[in-house]
């Protein structure tokens, strides 16, 4: 059976081959070149990828991303949907399902919302309960920086209490479990997301920086 992270790698190269190497994301500045180049790196130079979270490395993956999106943009596709190098880790199926079907489902998401009058993409029940399990766990990260209480509701799937609540009261989030994952994950404004709470606690979440890095 093909994996959640399978499946969007696949669909993910197919849009950039439809859309081109000039296409928008709501990563601004990024292009689609730009978006694939910073998944080739992440699969196959950890070394480069850390400078997402350490500014010191920041300069060097900057520049590697740079050489690459310049690059032939079919082979460039081509090497994304091939996946990571027989020496990773992501080439186990269940590792790369915990590693990478999240974050190829948001950079799907954050290609295909840079189209003006872009369609949302209908999910099966199975993929909105794998998402809605990975946000769970993720949470605390997602949130961490949300000085609040939040708590998460999804169409279908339940509830759950992301950060306990504080004097500010708490920050309740309805959505699909797709929406959900691309709010938590800094994409706030391109998510289909209810927003309810004190006035104090809806504040604090729609100031409050969120997502992993």
């Amino acid at each position: 059976m093909t994996s959640y992270a399978q499946q969007e790698r696949s669909a993910i190269s197919d849009s950039f081959l439809r859309l081109g190497p000039d296409a928008p994301t709501i990563d601004d500045p990024w292009l689609a070149r730009d978006l694939a180049a910073h998944l080739a790196i992440r699969d196959s130079r950890p070394d480069l990828s850390a400078g997402q979270y350490f500014s010191a490395l920041r300069g060097r993956l900057d520049d590697a991303m740079r050489k690459l999106a310049a690059t032939d943009f079919v082979e460039l596709v081509e090497r994304v949907r091939e996946g990571p190098p027989g020496w990773s880790a992501a080439r186990i199926a269940r590792v790369d399902e915990v590693v990478n079907g999240g974050e190829f489902f948001i950079h799907h998401e954050d290609l295909l919302r840079g189209t003006p009058g872009f369609e949302r993409r209908r999910l099966d029940v199975g993929h909105e309960r794998f998402l809605w399990d990975m946000l769970k766990r993720g949470s605390r990260l997602y949130f961490r920086q949300v000085p609040v209480g939040v708590v998460l509701v999804a169409e279908g799937h339940g509830r759950y209490a992301a950060r306990k609540p504080t004097d500010n009261g708490t920050a309740v989030l309805r959505g699909r479990p797709g929406e959900l994952v691309m709010y938590a994950a800094g994409r706030a404004r391109v998510a289909e997301v209810e927003l309810d709470g004190p006035p104090e606690a809806v504040a604090e979440m729609e100031a409050a920086r969120l997502g992993l890095s």
